[in-house]
């Protein structure tokens, strides 16, 4: 196994509880890939690098049949899921309540329900299919429907849904999690998903950091007889009957390009990366002072104003920036000293972008948080060089493993999958089915194919 991401680690369980012998190299010190921790800004603030709020990894199927909390995860939910403030002083609140996120959106409650909710209540089932590769689903019906709106563009199904600027900018909001222009096609597939995750398993965060979703994976490996060798980067391909790679397609290339057919070489060259992201932590020395005080029940909140205003920027990167802001330290106080604060922010910009948007970021803050920048007692600053330096998966700041166009959303990176034509070789990363996100479900399905590749009917 190449690669300690989650996906990577998934894989290995899978295998690993099949009986092989199972090692992942890893290149860094640590394991986790996307889902590290560390104290970047002052001794004693714990920041997440890359991911931290997980509605997909508390809603995965492979991660519950790996029983995490047996091995030390333990999930905390903020008293709201989400919160998006308007300039009005107010704000919209998602809470895993529909009766709850009802008061929020004045007339289009009833439509907000009538969207989500029969999804949310067969979310036990209906996750199996939306986290899986292209094929036949398990509930046929219940997808369909799904993909009634899932086709849409997220703008095209909320000025439909919705008659309010409330229900439209939270959904605009959650969409914009998918880093596509809410006009184009399938953008509303994401917003769905992490909507309908958010009413069912709620969009909570590990107590300790994001690395403790890493660690406990690790545990549960180690448990079932796998290894792990950190500080071990993988140059060459390892002589080995069956390698998974946790890796973008690029790294694929400079690992085994000389192995694979023109034609499949030229398919992983034309693989397309999508938006960066530019990302600021920041220590704090007291709470966020949000103008609404609905916010600070919210682990994490939107900030983009209108739907309009959030469309703007994620089709052009021209304007005020979409913010994606965590405030995690109000709800676990492992992730800094008492009375003091962290928080997280990050905005979407063109792939491998050199603009500096530490102060557009902040200004968004402020505008609905007077006086935060008096509050900032530290910053650590990431742009998408520096995340991919950390990242070598993250290329130009690309979090979601490539572009989510409507090829790329389905398949990834080529038409076969997790294969390769090198005997044995599999991709196993975000760059495969479902995508991008922490649910660890490429590496579980990567695992599926390898296991039947060696002994043909096994079930995937």
């Amino acid at each position: 196994m190449i690669g300690s991401g989650p996906n990577g680690l998934a894989a290995a369980i899978v295998l690993a509880r099949a009986g092989w012998d199972t090692t992942v190299y890893e290149a860094a010190d640590t394991v986790g890939g996307g889902v590290r921790s560390l104290e970047l800004t002052v001794p004693g603030f714990l920041h997440d690098v890359c991911s931290t709020v997980h509605p997909l990894a508390a809603g995965s199927p492979c991660f519950d049949s790996f029983d995490l909390a047996a091995h030390g995860l333990t999930w905390i939910h903020s008293p709201a899921e989400l919160a998006h403030p308007l300039d009005d002083g107010t704000a919209v609140v998602m809470e895993r309540s529909f009766a709850a996120t009802a008061r929020y959106l004045g007339g289009d409650a009833t439509a907000w329900e009538r969207l989500l909710g029969p999804f949310a209540r067969q979310w036990g089932d209906l996750r199996n299919d939306l986290l899986a590769p292209p094929g036949v689903p398990g509930h046929p019906f219940a997808m369909a429907r799904f993909g009634l709106h899932a086709l849409r563009s997220a703008r095209g199904l909320a000025e439909s849904a919705f008659r309010g600027e409330r229900a439209r900018a939270l959904f605009a909001g959650i969409a914009a999690h998918s880093t596509m222009p809410l006009e184009a096609p399938l953008s509303a597939s994401i917003g769905m998903v992490l909507a309908i995750a958010g009413h069912a398993v709620g969009w909570p965060f590990p107590r300790g950091g994001a690395q403790q979703i890493a660690d406990s994976l690790a545990r549960c490996l180690r448990t079932h007889g796998g290894q792990i060798e950190t500080g071990c980067r993988v140059s060459r391909l390892p002589e080995s009957p069956v390698v998974l790679a946790d890796i973008a397609p690029r790294q694929m290339l400079a690992l085994a390009g000389d192995r694979f057919p023109g034609a499949y070489r030229a398919a992983l060259e034309r693989y397309r990366y999508g938006p960066g992201a530019f990302k600021v932590d920041w220590a704090l020395d007291a709470p966020i002072p949000w103008r609404s005080p609905e916010c600070a029940r919210a682990g994490t909140v939107h900030l983009g104003g209108t739907l309009e205003e959030i469309a703007q920027w994620e089709s052009t990167h021209r304007g005020r920036p979409f913010v994606l802001l965590t405030q995690l330290s109000r709800f676990d106080p492992t992730r800094a000293p008492a009375g003091k604060h962290t928080a997280w922010g990050y905005c979407h910009v063109p792939n491998g972008s050199a603009e500096d948007m530490t102060a557009a970021i902040e200004e968004q803050v402020e505008r609905f948080a007077p006086g935060f920048r008096s509050r900032i007692l530290a910053r650590s600053v990431r742009p998408p060089a520096a995340l991919e330096q950390y990242n070598a998966n993250l290329i130009g700041g690309d979090f979601n493993g490539g572009a989510l166009n409507a090829r790329q959303l389905f398949l990834r990176p080529t038409r076969h999958l997790y294969e390769t034509p090198v005997k044995g070789l599999f991709f196993c990363s975000a760059s495969t089915p479902p995508g991008g996100g922490v649910h660890g479900m490429c590496g579980y399905h990567a695992a599926r194919a390898a296991l039947s590749s060696r002994f043909p009917g096994t079930d995937r």
